[in-house]
């Protein structure tokens, strides 16, 4: 596949991956607000979509055994911190600050991930990535509409930075691993990990975990608790990971972590379409400083750039 093409495969992917990664907040919602714990709908979420992904994870590993047995060590990091860990350390932020500053505390990973390029990779950001990085910061801020007079936790803002570390294993380790393991089977292992994490977190006390099985709101409605569950597995879960996952092996983590911040873009959007959260006019100029921040990190790795540069690495 031609280098254009395949770029291009990739943004479509991390693309796709941001917006069904969008829509959880949604779905979740619905059965939060029906007495379901976050802990509850995240270990559903993702044990049901490990066991739906088994079959395929299968096939795909078939003459590949030994890949998957040489994997183990990243797939169980996987589960960890990338499904387990950012799940948790989200819903654990959102406890003691706004949704605004939890999500912006955790998606400041994107800076952990070029961080750990640099000094684990000595991948030095260049200046159009970093003037793409202050102004993804800058719209994600503006989205999140995180200016305001409410108090700053500590407690939380260390959740926070959990789920920020979780973020970077994500592409970090989407990126990394065996290129032979298929990214179905690192999706299916590290969910299936991260969910006995959970419900062994749940059966300490530690995590609660209950869940009610009545009708529930979504979307103007009273349906079954089933729609927003199978939502939250099918769309948020299983397409989200592999499609993630094999964006951020198309694209590299620096790249795939920042398209990955229109997943706050979608999930605004989904907002206003489903639950008619209409968003502001702070919201659209921060959506438009996110893509533009995304374009100049992506015309900052176009083939053939660097070497026709001569300007220097940007000294941080």
């Amino acid at each position: 596949m031609r280098p254009a093409r395949s770029a291009g495969l990739g943004l479509g992917l991390a693309l796709l991956s941001a917006a069904t990664f969008g829509t959880s907040g949604t779905f979740a919602r619905s059965l939060i607000d029906a007495g379901w714990s976050a802990g509850a709908a995240v270990a559903v979420r993702v044990g049901v979509a490990a066991l739906i992904l088994a079959a395929p994870a299968a096939l795909a590993l078939r003459g590949r055994w030994g890949v998957a047995r040489r994997s183990l060590a990243d797939v169980g990091l996987f589960g960890l911190l990338a499904v387990g860990g950012a799940q948790l350390g989200f819903f654990n932020a959102v406890r003691y600050l706004p949704v605004g500053v939890a999500l912006l505390l955790e998606y400041s990973g994107i800076v952990l991930v070029m961080l750990w390029m640099w000094l684990r990779h000595g991948e030095r950001p260049r200046r159009l990535t970093v003037a793409g990085s202050v102004a993804a910061v800058v719209g994600l801020s503006l989205v999140l509409d995180v200016t305001g007079d409410a108090r700053i936790d500590p407690v939380g803002v260390l959740w926070g930075l959990m789920a920020a570390v979780g973020l970077a294993t994500y592409f970090v380790l989407s990126a990394r691993v065996h290129p032979e393991l298929p990214s179905v089977a690192l999706a299916c292992g590290g969910m299936a990990f991260g969910a006995v994490v959970l419900v062994v977190l749940g059966v300490l006390g530690v995590l609660p975990l209950h869940a009610t099985f009545g009708s529930v709101g979504f979307a103007g409605h009273r349906t079954s608790w089933l729609l927003p569950t199978a939502g939250l597995v099918l769309v948020a879960a299983v397409i989200s990971y592999v499609t993630g996952i094999g964006a951020a092996r198309i694209l590299g983590a620096a790249l795939s972590s920042f398209v990955g911040l229109t997943e706050v873009l979608f999930a605004v959007l989904i907002a206003w379409l489903v639950l008619d959260e209409l968003p502001g006019v702070l919201q659209l100029i921060g959506g438009a400083f996110v893509v533009a921040g995304i374009a100049l990190v992506r015309l900052d790795q176009l083939p053939g750039r660097h070497a026709a540069a001569t300007e220097e690495p940007v000294r941080v």
